[in-house]
């Protein structure tokens, strides 16, 4: 999985006020949890943007006061007007510890039910996959070169050795489904 490298500075003070004067001047309070100690410290709104507004899903290397550590995003604040981020959980992680993140689906190859005039409908756009740090994956791969109109792929069809989807096994991922055309065309066919 892909990284990124962020530095952070430690904060003295844990309050409003203090979190308010970071903001002002540009920063983003934030504490990094799950490991030994929890560090409160703030990081640059600019560095946060690659991270925070992506559609990708990416490992953090946080660097604080030249302590570098292994961390996902756990939670993101954001303003209610502005949507810039107010605050920012990140969670240590650990070779030896199972994590869930939420993966991106990527669909891959052309369905037969699109091509005779269905419509494609993705219903799920990012699953639940827990994993160790090691076998997390970019995203998670669902082949519709099998999809007709009128079938499914669901996250019970789905088997990895790597990592699990804990998403309820009866969601639907991907479904092809009769578009208007399609129906008018075979009304129009029965009728002859």
């Amino acid at each position: 999985m892909k990284s990124i490298a962020i530095s952070g500075s430690p904060r003295e003070n844990v309050g409003k006020r203090d979190a308010k004067e970071l903001r002002y001047k540009g920063l983003v309070p934030a504490v990094l949890y799950g490991g030994k100690n929890q560090t409160h410290f703030s990081v640059s709104a600019s560095d946060l943007k690659g991270l925070v507004v992506t559609p990708d899903v990416q490992f953090v290397d946080i660097n604080v006061a030249g302590v570098i550590t292994k961390a996902i995003i756990q939670d993101v604040t954001f303003h209610p007007l502005t949507d810039l981020p107010l605050h920012v959980d990140f969670l240590e992680l650990n070779d030896q510890k199972p994590v869930i993140m939420e993966i991106p689906v990527k669909l891959t190859g052309t369905s037969p039910g699109v091509k005779t005039g269905g419509k494609l409908i993705q219903k799920l756009r990012k699953l639940r996959v827990k994993s160790f740090p090691k076998d997390m994956p970019q995203f998670v791969e669902v082949n519709i070169d099998a999809l007709e109109v009128g079938k499914s792929v669901g996250v019970d069809e789905l088997k990895f050795t790597n990592f699990k989807i804990i998403n309820n096994p009866d969601d639907t991922i991907v479904s092809v489904t009769m578009s208007r055309a399609l129906k008018q065309a075979e009304t129009e066919a029965k009728v002859k």
